[in-house]
């Protein structure tokens, strides 16, 4: 599949920058790739939230012991 595609001027420095060692067209794949993954992502964890319920997920909660954090655990 081809495209023409117009990038503004003002992201060549920037696209130059990123790109490293490979061709603007890999490049080019590789943000479209990410950015479908990216919002195929947001999609699947929104529908995940809606089957939860926030009475289940403080049940949950309420089971773990109230105890100071092992060594190494703590933030």
């Amino acid at each position: 599949m081809n495209f023409a595609l117009r990038i503004p001027d003002y992201y060549k420095a920037e696209i130059e920058a990123l790109k490293g060692n490979v061709s603007m067209n890999q490049f080019i794949v590789n943000a479209l790739a990410e950015k479908i993954a990216t919002l195929k992502t947001a999609d699947y964890l929104e529908e995940r939230a809606k089957q939860g319920s926030r009475e289940h997920a403080l049940e949950i909660l309420s089971k773990v012991s109230d105890r100071d954090p092992l060594k190494g655990d703590a933030l």
